[in-house]
């Protein structure tokens, strides 16, 4: 009692009051409450300095700049969350934006995953020029290669932003090659989520038809996951730019 009043106590979760841990009376144990993917979530987000950028963006303030296209890929994910909770454990549970710079693939993925974590499902971001180093350069070690990499596989949602980025180089004849290193751990956790129907949001500046170019085994595992939501957005930089959408 303070002055006469009543402290009362405010929790982010009032079911474990923030321990991220309750009681399962069937188990007789404790578990980890469904608050916790999503905290989680929350402070890689702001661990990585970008959080607050992140929350931000939602689909209201997705500027489609007035064109059909780009309110049909909007349109679209929107439609991935209303369905989500149907589709979660198919095989085509997951969702891609291909393609042009520009086009609002990362805003439109990270609305997504702020709409899921609304609903406290768990959602890992990978920001793939980044955490892939992060990796590869535990790739020796057994130990510390499945504590880096098991996160990415074992999550209930992965958003991958920017595949591929800067992880391809050119031979001789002037072919675009994806590095042996990048190759190994991203078919590690695509076949991994595959096998197991775990959804990915995936965002990449490759288009369909380049991306199995450069892996078919990941490509083909990341097209088949998405289905008909594999989007892929063309064009070309004028004074604005232009987009084809091609679901």
């Amino acid at each position: 009692m303070i002055d006469g009043w009543k402290r009362t106590e405010s929790f982010n979760c009032p079911k474990c009051k923030d321990r991220e841990m309750i009681y399962n009376s069937e188990l007789d144990a404790m578990v980890f409450c469904e608050c916790r993917e999503r905290k989680q979530y929350e402070r890689i987000l702001k661990n990585s300095g970008i959080s607050e950028a992140f929350r931000k963006k939602s689909f209201r303030n997705y500027s489609d700049k007035g064109i059909d296209i780009l309110k049909k890929a909007k349109k679209k994910a929107v439609n991935y969350i209303k369905k989500f909770d149907e589709i979660r454990n198919t095989e085509k549970n997951s969702i891609a934006f291909l393609g042009q710079v520009g086009a609002g693939k990362t805003h439109l993925s990270i609305a997504i995953a702020n709409n899921l974590m609304s609903k406290n499902i768990g959602v890992l971001y990978m920001q793939y020029r980044e955490d892939i180093v992060k990796i590869k350069q535990v790739a020796n070690d057994e130990i510390n290669y499945s504590n880096a990499i098991n996160p990415y596989k074992n999550a209930s949602v992965l958003l991958i932003d920017d595949l591929f980025k800067k992880a391809t180089y050119k031979d001789r004849l002037g072919n675009e090659i994806l590095n042996d290193a990048d190759a190994r751990v991203m078919f590690e956790i695509i076949n991994y989520r595959y096998l197991k129907r775990a959804p990915i949001i995936v965002s990449s500046e490759y288009t369909v038809n380049k991306l199995l170019d450069l892996d078919e085994a990941i490509g083909s595992r990341i097209i088949q996951m998405c289905e008909d939501r594999t989007i892929e957005f063309v064009g070309e930089k004028l004074n604005h730019r232009l987009y084809k959408l091609v679901i």
